[in-house]
């Protein structure tokens, strides 16, 4: 007899318990979602990206690892940054091959400096 009346006090405080947190948790409604954990972007964007940009590039971790999509983005940014620098870099050889082609003149022929 005693085992059932604990049984009842105890179905009646869970039953008390429910209807508080229904009640009392109505107006609110459901929590809301979290916002994910987006990657802050430590990478300059008023300068080229350098070595300490990259070394210290740390991506959130998320259910199965790191999020695709900051991967994505931080890997896309970079390409493009070494895209520009090598289009630099060969417009700066191009122009230095011409500057050197071009200062082979009349008076600069081969040899010249063995007839001094």
């Amino acid at each position: 007899m005693v085992m059932f009346l604990f049984l009842v006090v105890a179905l009646a405080v869970v039953v008390a318990a429910v209807t508080l947190a229904v009640v009392g948790g109505g107006e609110s409604g459901p929590l809301p979602e979290a916002a994910p954990e987006r990657l802050h972007d430590p990478l300059p964007p008023d300068r080229p990206v350098g070595r300490a940009d990259v070394e210290s590039l740390r991506f959130p971790l998320a259910a199965r690892g790191y999020r695709m999509v900051d991967v994505d983005d931080a890997l896309g940014r970079l390409a493009a940054e070494l895209a520009e620098r090598d289009a630099r870099i060969a417009d700066l050889e191009t122009a230095l091959a011409g500057a050197r082609s071009g200062r082979r003149g009349p008076l600069d022929k081969p040899g010249q400096e063995d007839e001094q």
